[in-house]
């Protein structure tokens, strides 16, 4: 019989991190981040990552584990989780995938090979060429053209990802998002239970408003102040980050304070929009749906326990 696996995930600042808590206490779980921003060391309070307190002694990994200024993409998060994942079942937990990078989800649910894709370093030196000196947006729209669906669910600034599909269609001649709905169609290594909670659109665009303004009280400027004077810079992934890009724009001049709260807010919202839309693509989700529960964490916990009965993944 397959491995169990829990995939627990949403748009961001929906409240997964509180759920995930319980159900692991629930099924003797240990949490997995599927998170591209909480990997990194010094950035927290900008990643809205889980505070030591807040883990209430249940493991967790992928969170601050890299500095910075390394590399993090979706290879290199399924090659951490798989093992995590094994680390986890000899000391014989569930491991429950928790965040909502719903790419690094995918890759590791249905074990997707990246190893054959070919690389043009030519062109992608090109690709790199046109977003310093037309910007992120030249490339952007480049894609668009080519691969609609893809620019529409990868974000402008992601000028990494952007590229990687602009050099994926130079050599294949296929879109990209076509060859990942390929991928999606296969068969996963795991049992799994893949839940999705959200809420109502304006309350979810309250929350990330009293988010980013919480992020503000606790210190986000200054924390990314910090990160510009230990040498992190804006071309580097980790700091085109939702709230990093905007902050160091205000600390460079470029734009008001007023101006860089309102593009995180902004951002986060179409953030949010982009990653339901990647869900709603998925196959074999559970969605749970926070109003259907009268917002009673403990109502969805029963709900996820029945789910996970009725897949045999716990009992």
């Amino acid at each position: 019989m397959k491995q169990p696996l829990i995939i627990l995930t949403g748009p961001t600042a929906v409240g997964k991190t509180e759920l995930s808590i319980a159900l692991a206490q629930m099924i003797n779980g240990a949490v997995i981040s599927a998170d591209s921003m909480q990997v990194y060391r010094h950035m927290d309070i900008g990643s809205a990552k889980i505070k030591k307190e807040e883990m209430q002694g249940i493991p967790h990994y992928l969170i601050d584990i890299l500095e910075p200024d390394e590399e993090f993409h979706v290879v290199r998060f399924q090659e951490y989780a798989k093992r995590y994942i094994e680390n986890i079942y000899a000391e014989g937990k569930i491991p429950i995938v928790v965040g909502g990078t719903g790419f690094y989800i995918q890759a590791l649910l249905y074990g997707i090979d990246f190893t054959e894709q070919k690389e043009d370093k030519e062109y992608r030196c090109q690709l790199e060429g046109i977003a310093k000196e037309q910007g992120a947006k030249a490339l952007h729209d480049m894609l668009a053209q080519v691969d609609q669906e893809s620019a529409e669910s990868i974000h402008a600034n992601n000028v990494k990802r952007v590229i990687r599909a602009l050099e994926f269609y130079h050599l294949s001649g296929q879109k990209i998002s076509e060859h990942n709905e390929r991928e999606r169609m296969r068969e996963s290594p795991y049992r799994f239970a893949y839940f999705v909670l959200n809420d109502h659109r304006d309350r979810l665009y309250e929350r990330i408003n009293q988010r980013v303004e919480h992020m503000l009280e606790e210190g986000l400027v200054e924390e990314v102040r910090k990160l510009k004077e230990m040498g992190y810079e804006k071309g580097m992934v980790s700091m085109q980050g939702l709230g990093y890009k905007e902050i160091l724009d205000y600390l460079d001049g470029a734009c008001t304070l007023e101006e860089a709260i309102y593009r995180i807010k902004r951002d986060t919202r179409h953030f949010a929009k982009r990653q339901l839309t990647w869900f709603r693509r998925e196959r074999k989700v559970i969605w749970i749906s926070k109003p259907d529960f009268s917002y009673d964490n403990e109502k969805m916990l029963a709900f996820i326990k029945k789910e996970l009965e009725r897949k045999k993944i716990y009992s």
